[in-house]
């Protein structure tokens, strides 16, 4: 058993919490709206009533929303002292950032991994998460035999922020995706040929992919005119996508098929579907 805090109880953070807790460790959650910790504390989580209590864990898990909150949080755990701890940050981030908060952490005494996650909430409580993950050999040691609770594979791919890197690279092709479904789908209006089949035939075809092939039912569901809130919606995915765009600036990468659906996300929010899932991205721009 290992003494665990998780800071961050979204739908993220509580899965990784009740998943910790079925695995045996003893976990404490921490979040800024007390009332989001609710979930967790029925799972068996104990709630921390501050930051100070939440960094005597031995491990302290981040899943936050982005830099902002991560930074706060870091420099609130560092004033209450995490001298020895562990401290793994789950949240996605742009690698530059990660490093300034490992620098941080490490400063403080404590080792620093960043390991952010491809999955949602349901892979998150069978243990089957994706794990990129960037540190020091010693502090991904240490971090390695928790992660693999969470996670179906976990890969240390080199020193802290190169998890960061890897996250905004694989989430990248996803969010892509549903403007390429969207204009797939387009094609087929008129023909007679069912969301349902469509999206059968889609998914076992090679332009399947994982998305499509694990949550059919939600994109047929969406296309069919209901929207389905997302366990990754779509300001998640717009966040995801402008990450991925800044950092692709920093490198001199050209982005040219992510530059030109950033406006669909843009017109897709506005529109009032940012808490929904991606395929309400496909429904919008396809005319389904």
């Amino acid at each position: 058993m290992t003494r665990i805090a998780i800071i961050g109880t979204g739908r993220m953070g509580t899965a990784i919490a009740q998943r910790l807790i079925e695995t045996g460790h003893d976990v404490t959650v921490w979040n800024r709206t007390a009332e989001r910790t609710a979930a967790a504390e029925k799972a068996g989580a104990r709630i921390a009533p501050d930051l100070a209590t939440a960094a005597a864990a031995e491990a302290i898990l981040l899943a936050l929303t982005d830099s902002t909150a991560v930074r706060s949080v870091v420099d609130d755990l560092v004033s209450a002292g995490i001298d020895g701890r562990l401290l793994v940050d789950m949240s996605t981030l742009l690698p530059d950032d990660t490093r300034a908060v490992a620098e941080r952490v490490v400063a403080a005494g404590a080792e620093f991994v960043d390991c952010p996650v491809g999955g949602t909430v349901a892979p998150a409580l069978k243990g089957q998460l994706l794990g990129m993950a960037g540190g020091t050999d010693a502090a991904f040691a240490r971090a390695q035999p928790i992660l693999e609770q969470l996670c179906k594979r976990v890969e240390h791919l080199g020193p802290a922020g190169s998890g960061a890197h890897m996250k905004l690279a694989v989430n990248l092709p996803l969010v892509v995706y549903w403007k390429t479904l969207a204009e797939a789908l387009a094609m087929l209006r008129g023909t007679g040929i069912s969301p349902e089949t469509a999206i059968s035939v889609i998914a076992d075809s090679s332009g399947g992919p994982t998305v499509l092939k694990n949550r059919a039912q939600v994109v047929i569901d969406t296309l069919n005119g209901t929207d389905q809130l997302g366990t990754v919606d779509i300001e998640t995915l717009a966040k995801d996508l402008e990450l991925a765009v800044h950092q692709a600036g920093l490198s001199g990468a050209t982005l040219s098929i992510s530059e030109a659906t950033r406006a669909s996300y843009a017109a897709a929010i506005a529109a009032g579907l940012g808490k929904f899932d991606g395929s309400s991205l496909t429904k919008f721009l396809s005319g389904a």
